[in-house]
């Protein structure tokens, strides 16, 4: 039973968090039941929501990241 944890910026899916982790768990789920023959009530999805001020990457927050772009 495949188990997967998606850590996601909850700033990025603010405007809509339950559509858009809808749309990711459905989406996730079919590819991984396809790519393994397995029915997809195997799969098995749990998301952690983190703040971009405590996300970073290459010594940055992913806040200023995401200011700089």
């Amino acid at each position: 039973m495949p188990f997967v944890n998606i850590r996601i910026v909850k700033e990025v899916i603010a405007a809509d968090p339950v559509g858009i982790k809808a749309r990711i768990n459905e989406d996730v789920t079919r590819s991984i039941a396809e790519a393994a023959g397995i029915p997809a009530s195997n799969v098995w999805i749990v998301f952690d929501e983190v703040s971009e001020s405590d996300w970073f990457s290459g010594g940055q927050r992913v806040k200023e990241l995401r200011a700089q772009s």
